[in-house]
């Protein structure tokens, strides 16, 4: 396996989602996405279930870690996203961006601070798919983290019958 650095240019959402299904089968420990919602960018397809499936029986370490703007789109649209949540909640979260975050518009995911994928914008079907780019992953998973430490759970795996 080559671990030259590879960046390959998006120009679809049909680009992108396959870099991030690729992405999703390149993470070995730990996998962040942050978009504005979830039910457009394939997460809820079965191949990618599948992968993500894999990814979390994998170890018992492994963490995915969703971050959006709107986590109602994720119950919504995205059964199999839920499914997997409610079977890995101990290691699989999904968190809602606050109000101030809300200008935030470029989405991007992060696969073990080496690989990562990105648009420039929501409303634009162009970005990178970078393998083996880890100070950019790095920057990246920065940014995650310091918008996830301001953010709140905006999806439980359970939900009350009350």
């Amino acid at each position: 396996m080559s671990t030259e650095l590879k960046h390959t240019a998006l120009a679809s959402m049909a680009d992108y989602t396959t870099a991030l299904d690729t992405l999703c089968g390149l993470a070995q420990h730990t996998l962040v996405i942050f978009d504005k919602n979830f039910s457009d960018i394939g997460l809820n397809s079965a191949a990618c279930e599948q992968t993500l499936r894999h990814f979390l029986l994998d170890h018992s370490s492994n963490r995915l870690h969703l971050l959006t703007h709107d986590a109602r789109s994720a119950m919504q649209y995205c059964p199999r996203l839920m499914a997997l949540l409610r079977q890995f909640s101990h290691c699989m979260h999904i968190y809602q961006t606050p109000k101030h975050l809300g200008h935030l518009s470029e989405p991007f995911a992060v696969a073990d601070e080496i690989h990562y994928a990105r648009r420039f914008h929501f409303n634009d079907s162009h970005g990178l798919f970078a393998q083996y780019d880890p100070e950019q992953a790095r920057a990246f998973k920065s940014q995650f983290d310091e918008m996830w430490a301001a953010s709140h759970p905006g999806v439980t795996a359970h939900t009350s019958g009350l």
